[in-house]
């Protein structure tokens, strides 16, 4: 169903446009925009929004039209989109003092145009069904991962999970590396090493005992600054708890 690359646009007024149409879900959305040269398709693209749940239509329509048009080379003589925006006028007057001539925004109701638009729009949709299905794929292999790991462990709510071993140059030079995933991904920010100061020789369980105290006194030390400063733990990265740990070795 989709509009085939330098397909001929019937309308003449339609030589010089750009169609513009919106999807959106709770979360996202996706516009498609056709480009339309001398009553030819000569070009789409699409992009994805996010953080659009608390626009409507209209404020999303608005504001992909002030970023995109800010930033490309060639303004066309008219836009046709799929939702009214706000200050229209105004934004055909900026458009035009960069055209260099009028430039005209239109969103159709029936005829010719209608149809250019509902068929974006069916484009965009596409895409963001796809996208939806990328993610919900995702979820499942990550959260959904860690739903599953929580019931067989009987850990409601499994968030954190930190995993620590040690590491040592033929005995020596011991270090801890503490690896944290959350909600099922790798959280690389909060990686640490911890060089081992305490411990002589390669013993991996007096290591583990060692940095894992750091650990969770990094962790006390840091609430309490934050308490002090009236921040909030989330912003810390030692004061977000594990919800599970796990350690290298076997039985000590």
């Amino acid at each position: 169903n989709q509009i085939s690359q330098s397909q001929k646009i019937t309308q003449t007024d339609q030589e010089d446009s750009d169609i513009l149409a919106l999807a959106s879900t709770g979360r996202q959305g996706v516009v498609q925009v056709f480009f339309v040269r001398a009553g030819k398709l000569i070009g789409r693209d699409h992009f994805f929004l996010t953080g659009v749940e608390e626009e409507t239509k209209s404020d999303i329509m608005t504001s992909f039209v002030k970023q995109f048009y800010a930033g490309t080379p060639y303004i066309p003589r008219e836009l046709i989109l799929s939702e009214r925006i706000e200050d229209r006028e105004i934004i055909e007057e900026w458009l035009g003092s960069k055209r260099g001539q009028k430039v005209y925004i239109h969103t159709p109701i029936k005829g010719e145009k209608e149809r250019l638009v509902e068929l974006a729009r069916k484009n965009a949709s596409l895409l963001l069904q796809q996208d939806e299905e990328k993610i919900k794929r995702e979820e499942a292999r990550t959260i959904g991962a860690m739903e599953r790991l929580g019931e067989i462990l009987n850990i409601p709510g499994l968030h954190r999970i930190e995993s620590y071993d040690i590491s040592n140059l033929s005995g020596f030079n011991s270090v801890g590396s503490m690896v944290v995933y959350e909600q099922g991904k790798p959280k690389r920010n909060d990686y640490r090493k911890f060089r081992i100061k305490s411990v002589k020789g390669p013993d991996d369980y007096a290591s583990l005992e060692e940095v894992l105290t750091r650990r969770l006194l990094h962790a006390k030390k840091e609430e309490e600054e934050l308490k002090e400063k009236k921040i909030s733990k989330e912003y810390g990265s030692f004061s977000r708890y594990p919800d599970l740990i796990l350690m290298d070795g076997g039985k000590g």
